[in-house]
């Protein structure tokens, strides 16, 4: 059986940005995945992967927080969007797959939490950023984006930055059950 090196970083945050884009790029290399999607509230994240993509033969897809939530956290910030997408890297705004769409008005307006919310908690017990990889490869997907034949590379964060990277076989959110993580690349204690 063939052994391979996961990275973890001793906290989690965005100064794991660079060595989580770093380590996505050796392993995309390695097994030749062809797309990427990752998240990105202002636009700085996307921007830096297209930088440390250069020159390999891949597709970004940028998910952004939806809009629903830029009031709160904060909005793409259009000269970094302007940037990245002169640099090839593709942008999708959407509902959130787990925690940020109609369940949230439920529970809001209802209390309880729904069963999409628990999917999205549960995730937290790995990482915050393994719950949001794994949402923005649904968002992706039904978003039409994706190779739904191919493996990709999944990278989400928290609190901004990267620090999560995941290989994934996407699935679109009807078929959420049959997600299937292939591979931890790097994510935080």
């Amino acid at each position: 059986m063939p052994e391979k090196k996961i990275v973890i970083f001793e906290r989690s945050g965005p100064e794991n940005t660079q060595a989580t884009l770093k380590a996505a790029r050796e392993r995309a290399e390695e097994l030749g995945i062809r797309q990427i999607v990752l998240a990105t509230s202002s636009g700085q994240t996307a921007l830096e992967a297209a930088e440390t993509f250069s020159g390999v033969d891949v597709e970004i897809i940028a998910v952004t927080l939806s809009a629903a939530r830029w009031e709160v956290y904060t909005a793409p910030h259009e000269k970094k969007i302007k940037e990245a997408e002169a640099k090839g890297v593709k942008f999708l705004t959407a509902s959130h797959g787990f925690v940020g769409n109609i369940g949230t008005a439920i529970r809001e307006k209802f209390g309880g939490l729904t069963p999409s919310e628990i999917i999205g908690r549960t995730y937290y017990t790995f990482s915050q950023g393994t719950k949001v990889a794994a949402e923005i490869t649904l968002m992706a997907a039904d978003a039409g984006l994706l190779d739904m034949e191919k493996e990709l590379i999944a990278i989400g964060g928290t609190g901004g930055g990267a620090d999560t990277a995941l290989v994934i076989k996407p699935v679109y959110t009807t078929h959420f059950f049959d997600l299937n993580i292939c591979e931890v690349i790097c994510m935080p204690r």
